[in-house]
């Protein structure tokens, strides 16, 4: 039962990040600490993440501005294999705080910020990739932080999840990769992690035809409580710690 948990919350999460481009490994996370224990369900997470990713790049293929990707992911890559590794070596709780604080501020601040028509630009996401791909790399989840990046870069609905999800794709298979290379990735936890990835995956497809229907005002609104709700789980975990 605990494993058909697992796939229906997994379901549930790719829809949900499917929508708004974040959010299955902060809904996931917990479940597989319960099933499997901490130590294995990062890993197991990190598989599922890439596999979340890529369900969304084929679901709006078309849509990928593949000079925001490369832009971010040319500093994003290494920098998520260095968190990584700081990872095995290093515990998170202080980094979860910050960045749960972080993803509360930056709502008021994102308004704020769009009130005044501020873009970015390509040398901006490559200077938030190498911060968000590092974090990335240590704590379970960065989606929310490169949330404002890319919505200030001017994407929205399908070019913004395509595009997030290509830059981050390259991220968690750095982490993967690191993860197996210093034993913390087994075959059996990438079995778990594939297994758990699936459900992420038919979630983004359901979630296509819902992003369809949004107006831009509800996705944004959408994004704001899911960046709330990210941040008081990333403070919550950290409390419990």
């Amino acid at each position: 039962m605990g494993f058909v948990f697992v796939l229906i919350v997994g379901l549930l999460a790719g829809t949900i990040s499917g929508i708004v481009g974040t959010g299955s490994s902060i809904m996931l996370m917990p479940v597989l600490v319960y099933q499997y224990g901490p130590k294995e369900a990062v890993p197991i997470m990190a598989v599922a993440a890439v596999m979340a990713n890529l369900s969304r790049i084929l679901a709006w293929w078309r849509e990928v501005d593949w000079r925001a990707c490369a832009a971010y992911s040319v500093s994003g890559i290494p920098a998520a294999a260095l968190g990584a590794r700081t990872l095995l070596v290093l515990p998170s709780r202080a980094v979860d705080v910050a960045i749960g604080v972080f993803l509360i501020a930056m709502v008021p601040v994102r308004h704020w910020l769009t009130r005044l028509r501020l873009k970015a630009n390509l040398w901006h996401l490559a200077i938030g990739g190498a911060v968000i791909g590092y974090l990335t790399g240590i704590v379970v989840s960065t989606g929310p932080l490169s949330v404002p990046l890319f919505l200030f870069y001017g994407l929205a609905k399908g070019a913004f999840l395509a595009t997030e999800a290509a830059s981050s794709l390259g991220l968690y298979l750095s982490k993967s990769v690191t993860f197996e290379r210093f034993g913390a990735l087994t075959p059996d936890i990438a079995i778990k992690g594939l297994i758990a990835g699936s459900s992420l995956m038919s979630g983004a497809f359901i979630a296509k035809r819902f992003v369809l229907k949004l107006e831009p005002d509800v996705f944004r609104l959408i994004m704001d409580v899911i960046m709330i709700t990210a941040g008081l789980a990333m403070l919550w975990a950290a409390a419990h710690a």
